[in-house]
């Protein structure tokens, strides 16, 4: 049986995509050397990297706030876990023939995924936990990087490949896309927790429909995966083609 969508975290998940499009653009254009930026170190880029993954993260934790309430079977998480996780498989095949020295091996997609699991493994805990046990896992990322800074040994364990996917590193990886188990599943935790306040005590802030530009943002947003696999190629793509026609 079909379950109603949720318009208003569609619309809201949307947002995050155009905004994720935009960033995407303007990285593609320093990329083909059409508009020179410093992604990895310029505050304006890179808080606006964080801003849109949190988003995202937060519309994941909104959307198991509801799959919780309306009782979603394990079969049927499943099934959306192994589409999740299988674009991830595609996100890290095309970025390695593209960047085979920083391929994407944890991003956002493989996020997710983990993400995902570890919050229906703890969905129906007590929300109040969800807001504490978000505030540590952004704090503990902070705490094991003081902790690690005076540790070498263990510090390099924890910033190996096997190990840098928890988060708890003192050296950034060099890769395309990099977001770890911590602290962005506190962000995941919080959705879930303003998902069920919502839920229960101001429901309509999330089922009421919407009209106009509204409701085409919230169409946009029910596909949002399809969406991330595609953007970048049809960019990619598009100024690849601008190349050659100015060539």
């Amino acid at each position: 049986m079909s379950t109603p969508r949720f318009e208003r975290i569609d619309a809201l998940r949307a947002v995050a995509m155009l905004w994720m499009t935009a960033f995407h653009f303007c990285y593609d254009l320093n990329l083909f050397g059409y508009w020179k930026q410093s992604f990895l170190s310029d505050p304006f880029w890179t808080w606006q990297r964080t801003c849109i993954v949190s988003l995202f993260l937060f519309c994941a934790g909104l959307g198991q706030a509801v799959a919780t309430q309306q009782g979603q079977s394990w079969p049927r998480f499943g099934r959306r876990l192994g589409q999740v996780a299988g674009a991830a498989l595609l996100v890290s095949a095309g970025s390695a023939f593209m960047f085979p020295l920083t391929f994407i091996y944890f991003g956002v997609l493989h996020g997710i995924a983990v993400m995902l699991l570890v919050v229906r493994l703890t969905a129906r805990w007590d929300r109040r936990w969800f807001l504490l046990l978000g505030a540590l896992a952004i704090a503990s990322k902070f705490i094991a990087a003081a902790l690690l800074a005076g540790a070498p040994a263990a510090a390099e364990l924890f910033n190996a490949r096997g190990l840098n996917w928890l988060g708890w590193i003192t050296k950034k990886p060099v890769t395309e896309d990099y977001v770890p188990l911590v602290p962005w599943i506190g962000v995941v935790w919080w959705g879930m927790a303003a998902g069920g306040w919502a839920l229960e005590h101001r429901p309509h802030w999330l089922q009421a429909s919407l009209h106009g530009p509204a409701r085409a943002l919230a169409r946009l947003g029910r596909y949002s995966l399809s969406y991330y696999l595609l953007h970048q190629p049809v960019l990619l793509g598009a100024l690849i083609a601008y190349g050659w026609l100015r060539a």
